[in-house]
């Protein structure tokens, strides 16, 4: 191609750099062991990495080590050279003490990496949740053309003849168990079948909702976030992925080149539409921050909840991933947003086009599982932050707030969405798991779950707990959800409308740590207020009789480092000072010799 005949790559000064034969010698030597050529690594062609999050320890990502392949063709059909490479595993459902962790440990690895090797360009694989943003807040740091391939969602999930949505059948087969409507072999048995296929969670989840935000920023193809993982146009799209991300090495079209507050802002109102997770808040928050731009924890209520419910996928409606794609996956969303003049359609993406022009003509063909703009499935569905004297931050997930929910405790006359409520504290999962159940605590529908000590420090990680089901007495007389509280997260399959990340955490002084059962809570989402009925007085009494806050110690040293580090999730719980290493690429390390 014309363009690139002056494009000079950063990997030439390892293996082409004129002033040091004898280090090039040694850079290129051991590449030669398993059957490249001097001639391939010094022809001036883009060397690109391939970011590989799948393996044994990572299910939802595992259809990446055959996607690979196709990633590996398209990049040699378009003139560049493939170099594959691990990236530390993330497994949302079986990591403990919280995946959580796992997401600021791949970014630092993948950062050292992309940094330190002579890659020019790089395939981000993702799937479960946290691989996502950990790979775009790396390739932000490092500011090399960057682009997102997912590995697509499982295929749709069968139980008795009826749709069961990975994660979400979970939470609500549990409120079943407890109900005595099923038992315990069940309750596997919907859990697995949930499952069929390779891929992620097939529910717009958190691994759905990243991958969806990866192609609203537009760091991803058109098209890419929806295809199952089974499907062929999964491959195809890897094919594309490959050859496209070498048009981007020498176009040299870099995350900072595309990333803009405007394209976080598009993030925000396909996350809202589309019913996405709570869990968003914390990996846009840390993206925005690697990548410089300026995104305020408001925006979600000043941008991105008066934006209306879409799609009718679960958790907060009913079909699954294999009916997004049909209907038009991601690009039928922008164009909705797009029509209601919703979207900033000027920001740049990797096709070298906006995503203005990326989404034209792509109207969805389903329209009970896509709705139109004006013809939702709810308005004004999008989060609300609220703060008060319990925190400074929290967010609500409102198109999960069901009809019944909502008629026992934001209905009542004259005191519309707001309700008064006996708070029940719980010092971590643990403790809530062992007294849910306990009569002496007195629960009824009056009563507000509230969980702490599950944030980034006291955890620590931040676990999703939140999601607190009542006791089984409650359930078995029909009441399915009582309002919960905390300073952890709750899985995006989730479909409670938890009142969650809260900031500042218990575990650092904030305002849980003081609050007792038996408080009175007042949630007013009018005022987008959150306040114990405790006065001024009596809180300062509390705090000076409190002692000092006691963590659980610190079991691995990644666990203690982490905690020294991370910041709270109203700020993406980032490693707060790794946020002035920015475009480091542009300085090429020192030689090692």
């Amino acid at each position: 191609m014309d363009n690139r005949a002056g494009r000079s790559f950063r990997s030439r000064e390892w293996f082409a750099d004129p002033h040091r034969s004898d280090m090039t010698a040694l850079y290129l030597e051991r590449f030669m062991n398993y059957g490249l050529t001097p001639a391939e690594l010094r022809s001036g062609r883009p060397i690109i990495g391939i970011a590989q999050t799948g393996s044994d320890l990572s299910p939802c990502n595992r259809i990446h080590l055959d996607l690979a392949r196709r990633v590996r063709d398209g990049i040699r059909d378009a003139g560049g050279i493939p170099m594959e490479f691990p990236v530390h595993p993330i497994f949302e459902n079986c990591r403990r003490p919280t995946a959580a962790l796992d997401r600021n440990l791949a970014y630092l690895g993948l950062v050292e990496i992309l940094y330190g090797y002579p890659i020019d360009a790089v395939v981000l694989t993702t799937g479960c949740d946290k691989t996502t943003p950990a790979g775009i807040m790396a390739a932000s740091t490092v500011d090399i053309p960057a682009i997102v391939l997912s590995g697509g969602p499982m295929l749709d999930g069968w139980h008795g003849g009826e749709l069961v949505g990975s994660g979400t059948v979970i939470w609500r087969s549990r409120r079943q168990l407890a109900a005595g409507e099923i038992d315990e072999e069940e309750f596997l048995q919907r859990a697995c079948s949930s499952a069929p296929s390779a891929g992620h969670c097939n529910t717009m989840g958190t691994a759905s909702t990243m991958n969806a935000v990866a192609e609203a920023l537009g760091l991803a193809l058109p098209g890419c976030a929806a295809i199952p993982a089974p499907y062929r146009e999964r491959g195809q799209m890897a094919y594309e992925t490959g050859r496209r991300i070498v048009g981007m090495a020498f176009e040299d079209l870099r995350p900072s080149r595309i990333l803009s507050r405007e394209s976080f802002l598009n993030a925000l109102s396909v996350v809202s539409c589309a019913g996405g997770s709570s869990n968003a808040q914390v990996h846009i928050m840390a993206m925005a921050r690697h990548a410089g731009v300026e995104l305020r924890p408001q925006d979600w209520t000043d941008h991105a909840y008066d934006l209306p419910l879409l799609l009718d996928m679960q958790p907060a409606g009913r079909f699954l991933g294999e009916r997004f794609f049909r209907a038009g996956g991601v690009p039928a969303l922008m164009w909705e947003l797009q029509q209601a003049g919703r979207l900033h359609g000027d920001c740049a993406s990797v096709t070298g086009k906006t995503v203005g022009e990326n989404v034209q003509d792509r109207e969805s063909t389903d329209r009970e599982v896509i709705r139109p703009f004006d013809a939702p499935l709810m308005t004004k569905a999008g989060f609300l932050v609220l703060s008060g004297n319990l925190f400074d931050f929290g967010i609500m997930k409102t198109s999960v707030i069901s009809r019944s929910f909502r008629e026992r405790y934001l209905s009542r006359p004259g005191h519309e969405d707001v309700f008064e409520a006996r708070a029940v504290v719980f010092d971590g999962a643990d403790d809530y798991h062992a007294r849910i159940n306990d009569p002496a605590l007195e629960i009824d529908e009056g009563c507000i779950l509230v969980m702490r000590g599950a944030g980034p420090i006291g955890w620590p990680g931040s676990a999703e707990v939140v999601n607190m089901q009542p006791p089984d007495a409650l359930i078995q007389r029909g009441i399915q959800a009582l309002p919960t509280l905390g300073d952890g997260r709750q899985s995006g399959t989730a479909d409670s409308p938890s009142i969650l990340n809260v900031s500042p955490e218990s575990a650092v002084g904030g305002g849980l740590r003081w609050l007792r059962t038996g408080d009175v809570i007042r949630v007013d989402l009018n005022a987008r207020r959150c306040d114990a009925m405790v006065s001024d007085e009596e809180i300062a009494r509390r705090q000076h009789e409190l002692p000092a806050p006691q963590l659980p110690p610190s079991q691995s040293p990644w666990e203690e480092m982490y905690r020294r580090n991370t910041g709270q999730l109203v700020d993406g719980a980032t490693l707060d000072m790794a946020l002035k290493y920015r475009r480091i690429a542009e300085r090429t390390p020192r030689h090692n010799h």
